[in-house]
């Protein structure tokens, strides 16, 4: 349950530490008290919408924090799935606002989002204010609430309907105009032909480029090589280096045979001259191999220009043209194809189609099933609320397969012997509207297991015996969970366990709220003050006295409170 609720600078509220308790939590003041504020004010640590002008005139921040108590199990592990740890069954939330848009939000004193404290709030606290009445007015609300009371889960329906969804935007991507299809295959073709037939590889470039320069310097490089080749051979006029080398090699062997210092140099000038014969063949084998052809350069010059214009026109590098090349091949594949693809994607869309107007019609037999019992209890809680000639139909129409089913259903209601039930929205007063949507809310009660339920003026509308009703019914629901009810009205305030006046107080040229919880006396004086206004007389005060004590006397010892 919700047991402590601090606000700090919202509207007219400058400070409130507001203790709650078990059972029916009542909420009464003058009009401008700031009730309205304090539903406000816990939307806002939900992670509700707010605006800067939700800060206190004068203020830079404002601040709400709500302390949860004696959690489940079940949501104590879904604060730990999202990475916060509810210690002993509580849980601290809170939220900062300030002028500048900028706020924060704190789960168990670490940071968190707003998006993180909507995903508690669905298991923490359902609010329901006058605004949500503006609910049974549109017919997809009856929708979820008849899945809500039926325990209907539409995963697997929805599973089917997404994939059908994948393979119908397929099939009508794949049955694209023929001639542009045409079109698109002829350039693929061209593309793909000029790629392939060009026949490129990563290390070619790099290769011809190396090979170019080679012929670009073919005469210094020959010049080079053959001036190589006769100072290690000789020439008509000069001996060649190879010679001097045999030469100094036999001298200097002569000489190690007796100076053992020269040995080593003796290897060393026998390994050095092996190394001269060697680049001397190799030299001549260069002169042998690059007999150079200037066409070879006109050859090797188209083919890295050629090499370029592709690299522009397909982007990149060649590695990047190859990808380009597997890519458009895929795709010149798929239309080649497309015929036997679309053949395959009607035939997935038909066995898919089937498939999910089964499992619609499925939903449906289980929605009218489930709809009957809900418009059952219902009837039978609007009985209750003084509403006993009231009679709900359900209006079940088809439409095309979406993602909830195929199913238009809305809750008719007929508020007389005689009428024809209608939508809400042409024949249900404010007053009717606010004890139907209490009606719903006590039935789905049941389907739930959040602790906290929250009524914001949900008595908007009724009076006399329907108000003492409302009070016996909000008191009833409190019996198995934590109700908080803000009410104009004293029979429904009567039959709180606790309550909780807000008070508005001028000092100089500000409003200042404060909520204190009253005493017995104190609340006598409350209701006597909200059925007769501000000028109260002993008979006000003895019949909100006697409200207290028939509330209290029908619920002694029923509620545990």
């Amino acid at each position: 349950m919700l047991s402590q609720l601090y606000i700090e600078n919202i509207a007219v509220i400058q400070k409130a530490s507001i203790e709650l308790r078990k059972g029916l939590n009542v909420f009464t003041g003058e009009t401008g008290a700031g009730k309205t504020m304090l539903i406000s004010a816990i939307n806002a640590v939900l992670g509700g919408r707010t605006s800067r002008e939700i800060i206190r005139s004068g203020e830079r921040r404002a601040l709400v924090s709500a302390l949860f108590t004696d959690l489940p199990e079940e949501v104590c592990s879904m604060v730990e799935e999202l990475g916060y740890e509810a210690e002993d069954g509580q849980l601290m939330i809170s939220r900062e606002l300030d002028t500048e848009g900028r706020g924060s939000c704190r789960i168990g004193g670490r940071p968190a989002t707003t998006g993180l404290l909507r995903q508690l709030a669905g298991h923490l606290i359902d609010v329901h204010g006058q605004r949500d009445s503006q609910e049974l007015l549109s017919p997809d609300r009856h929708l979820s609430f008849i899945d809500n009371f039926g325990g209907i889960c539409l995963e697997e329906y929805q599973e089917v309907f997404r994939r059908l969804a994948g393979v119908r935007e397929e099939l009508e991507q794949s049955r694209m105009d023929e001639s542009y299809r045409l079109q698109r295959q002829d350039m693929l073709r061209y593309q793909v032909d000029e790629i392939t037939a060009a026949q490129l590889s990563e290390e070619e470039e790099e290769e011809l480029v190396s090979q170019r320069e080679i012929i670009r310097n073919a005469e210094k490089i020959t010049s080079a090589l053959g001036a190589i080749y006769d100072l290690l051979n000789g020439t008509e006029d000069q001996q060649g280096l190879l010679s001097s080398f045999e030469l100094l090699g036999e001298e200097l062997s002569t000489a190690s045979r007796y100076l053992r210092q020269l040995s080593e140099y003796d290897d060393r000038i026998t390994e050095t001259g092996y190394d001269l014969q060697e680049l001397s063949s190799t030299v001549r084998d260069c002169l042998d191999q690059y007999q150079f052809d200037p066409r070879q350069l006109d050859d090797i010059e188209n083919r890295v220009d050629h090499i370029q214009k592709l690299k522009k026109k397909y982007g990149g590098e060649i590695p990047d043209i190859l990808a380009y090349l597997e890519r458009i091949s895929d795709e010149l594949e798929q239309l080649d194809h497309s015929d036997e693809r679309i053949a395959s994607l009607e035939e997935q869309q038909r066995q898919l189609e089937q498939q999910a107007e089964k499992m619609a019609g499925e939903l449906t037999q289980r929605r009218k099933k489930a709809a009957a019992e809900l418009i059952r209890l219902i009837q039978q809680e609007l009985t209750y609320l003084d509403m006993p000639h009231v009679r709900l139909a359900l209006s079940c129409q088809k439409k095309d397969l979406a993602l909830n089913g195929a199913d238009v259903m809305e809750l008719l209601i007929s508020a007389n012997p005689g009428e024809e039930p209608k939508p809400l929205s042409k024949i249900a007063s404010g007053g009717e509207l606010s004890r139907v949507m209490l009606a719903v809310k006590n039935v789905l009660a049941d389907r739930d297991d959040i602790g906290t339920m929250i009524f914001d003026e949900i008595d908007t509308g009724v009076s006399g015996r329907a108000a003492q009703k409302i009070g016996r019914k909000l008191r009833e629901v409190a019996r198995h969970r934590q109700v908080l009810c803000v009410t104009h009205l004293a029979p429904v305030a009567a039959y709180g366990t606790h309550h909780l006046k807000i008070c508005k107080e001028i000092q100089g040229d500000r409003t200042y709220t404060k909520v204190r919880s009253l005493s017995p006396e104190e609340r006598v004086e409350e209701l006597a003050r909200i059925t007769v206004g501000e000028n109260i007389t002993p008979k006000a005060l003895e019949s909100a006295r006697e409200m207290l004590i028939l509330a209290a006397k029908e619920f002694a010892g029923a509620d545990g409170v």
